[in-house]
C-alpha cells in the first residue's frame, strides 16, 4: 500500500492558508502540503496598507511563523520552493529537477504587480507591495525617508495615500485617470474620497503619467508628462494586479484574464483547481476578500469529495481610506441604469438603479459608510 498523495496547495497568502484551515474544521488528517515561493509567513494582505497607521513593521503584521503554522494546521510547508511546471497527465507538481506527487492541487499562487517601463537610472527607488516581503522591503528602504511618490489612483493606491500620511509621510498621487477608483467607483463618490484625501494633506497629479525617475541625492526626480517634476525619497507602484497564469497556460490548463474555473473551481484539467487572485472563477475576476473567503469554504468540501458549486452573496467591498469611510457594490458590467446621488459635502449615497427601479449597485462615503449593510440586502447577489 502506497502513501495516500497529499493535496498540495501552491501558495500560503491569505486564499492557501483559508483554505487549509477551512480543510481542517472538515478534516484532521488528509495529508496536506503547501509550497511557496516566499517565507510561508501568515499575514492579511488587507492589513498591508494599515501599517504606517498602526506604526506596525513587517513582524507586526506578521500572524503566524511558518513552523506555528505548520503545527496549527497539521500541515507540511516548503517555503522558497519555486514551481516550475505541472505534469497533469502523471498528476505531479514540477520544482526544478523534483516531482511532488498529488492526489489534488490547489493553485493560489496569486497575482503579480503590473510593472511599468519606465526611463530613467533611478528604478532601483521604485517598490510595489504584493505581500509581507514586499512590505518588509519597502520599509526597511524608507528608512529616515518622509517623502513618498504613488503611481495610481485606484483602490491600492488610494489606501496606501491614507496609510502614509497618517504615518507623517508626504505623499503625491499621479495616475492617468481623471478621478480615483476609476471604473470601482461613481463620480461624486471618486471626488467625496479624492476632497478627503486631500484635506489630509495628499497631492494629486491626476490626467498625466511618470515619463522617467532619475536619481536625485538619496531620492529621485519623477519627470511628469504634463511637464511638473516632483521629488520623492521613494516611489510606490501601485498600477494594477494580473493574475499569475502562465505556468498554469504552459500545462495545458485553459486560462483568459485569470485561470480559467468553473463555480466548483475545477480547472480544465481534472484534479487541479484554482482559487484567489489567479482564478477567474465563472468569469469574474474578484481581487478581494468576501469571494475569497466564500471560495475557500466550497473548495475544501470539494476536495474532500463533497462537490460543491461557491455561491456568492451580495459582497460590498470596503475601501481601507480612514480619512473618508467608504464601501462599493459595483452593478454587474452588463447592467443598465442610471447612478442617482445623495450627497452632503463629502459624504455620498450613490444607489445605481435600473429603469424599473431595482437597486444594483451601490457606492457609499462618510456618514452615509454605515448604510453599507442595509444596503447589501438591497442588492441581488454576484451571478453567473
Amino acid at each position: 500500500m502506497t502513501e495516500q498523495a497529499p493535496i498540495i496547495i501552491v501558495g500560503t497568502g491569505l486564499s492557501g492558508y483559508s483554505l487549509a484551515r477551512e480543510i481542517r474544521k472538515q478534516d484532521k488528517e488528509t495529508p496536506v502540503l503547501m509550497v511557496t515561493a516566499d517565507d510561508g509567513v501568515s499575514y492579511s494582505k488587507p492589513m498591508l496598507s494599515t501599517g504606517f497607521t498602526k506604526g506596525k513593521d513587517a513582524d507586526g503584521l506578521a500572524q503566524g511563523g511558518t513552523d506555528a503554522m505548520a503545527d496549527q494546521l497539521n500541515v507540511r510547508i516548503r517555503t522558497f520552493a519555486t514551481v516550475t511546471g505541472i505534469d497533469t497527465d502523471a498528476h505531479e507538481l514540477i520544482l526544478g529537477d523534483e516531482r511532488l506527487a498529488y492526489s489534488k492541487l490547489v493553485l493560489a499562487w496569486g497575482a503579480d504587480v503590473i510593472r511599468l517601463g519606465l526611463d530613467g537610472d533611478g528604478q532601483e527607488h521604485v517598490f510595489s507591495i504584493n505581500d509581507l516581503m514586499d512590505y518588509r522591503a519597502f520599509r526597511d528602504a524608507l528608512g529616515d525617508g518622509k517623502r513618498v511618490a504613488i503611481m495610481g489612483a485606484g483602490l491600492i493606491g488610494c489606501e496606501f495615500a491614507n496609510d502614509l500620511r497618517n504615518g507623517g509621510y508626504e505623499v503625491d498621487v499621479i495616475a492617468p485617470s481623471e478621478e480615483v477608483m476609476p471604473g470601482l467607483l461613481p463620480e461624486a463618490a471618486a471626488h467625496a474620497v479624492q476632497q478627503e484625501l486631500e484635506n489630509l494633506g495628499v497631492g494629486f497629479h491626476l490626467g498625466t503619467v511618470v515619463d522617467r525617475i532619475d536619481r536625485r541625492g538619496d531620492g529621485v526626480s519623477l519627470a511628469l508628462a504634463n511637464g511638473e517634476t516632483l521629488d520623492a525619497d521613494l516611489v510606490l507602484s501601485a498600477v494594477g494586479l494580473r493574475p499569475r497564469t502562465d505556468l498554469a497556460r504552459a500545462a495545458g490548463l485553459e486560462t483568459a484574464r485569470g485561470i480559467v474555473v468553473n463555480r466548483a473551481l475545477e480547472t480544465s484539467a481534472p484534479d487541479v483547481y484554482a482559487l484567489g487572485d489567479c482564478a477567474e472563477v465563472d468569469g469574474h475576476v474578484l481581487l478581494y476578500v468576501l469571494p475569497l473567503m466564500a471560495c475557500s469554504r466550497a473548495l475544501a468540501k470539494t476536495l474532500l469529495g463533497e462537490r460543491t458549486e461557491v455561491s456568492y452573496g451580495t459582497m460590498p467591498v470596503m475601501i481601507k481610506t480612514p480619512c473618508c469611510p467608504t464601501a462599493v457594490c459595483p452593478p454587474p458590467s452588463e447592467a443598465e441604469g442610471n447612478w442617482e446621488v445623495e450627497q452632503d459635502g463629502t459624504s455620498v449615497k450613490a444607489l445605481f438603479k435600473s429603469a424599473g427601479g431595482d437597486v444594483l449597485g451601490f457606492a457609499v462615503t462618510g456618514s452615509y459608510a454605515m448604510e453599507k449593510q442595509a444596503l447589501s440586502k438591497e442588492v441581488p447577489p454576484i451571478h453567473g
